[in-house]
């Protein structure tokens, strides 16, 4: 089955199947202890690890495949270095967030 984006173009499906494979492994992994640490059940935390997996993977079929450029557009090499630079101040910036309550 060829994956298309929301013109009909074709678009690589790789990118969405790994990004959503290693956010559900890292919710799944991280998600529970944070959740006991912050007094949650198992079955709470499991829960909420479960609804953050599924939100980030529909965000990330959205960006990936559904909002995908067509393979013939070129996005400039300094605006995709930006963007990569920008979600990583982010991951870092919600990762300070989470460890702060916990010291």
């Amino acid at each position: 089955m060829r994956v298309r984006n929301r013109d009909g173009d074709p678009v690589d499906p790789v990118p969405f199947v790994v990004s959503a494979g290693l956010s559900a492994m890292l919710l799944f992994s991280a998600g529970p202890l944070y959740g006991l640490a912050y007094g949650l059940s198992v079955r709470t935390s499991l829960a909420v690890a479960a609804a953050a997996a599924v939100a980030v993977s529909a965000f990330a079929y959205h960006r990936l495949v559904w909002a995908a450029a067509p393979p013939w557009v070129d996005v400039p090499a300094e605006f995709r270095f930006q963007r990569l630079l920008y979600a990583a101040v982010a991951f870092g910036v919600v990762l300070l967030a989470l460890s702060v309550p916990l010291l």
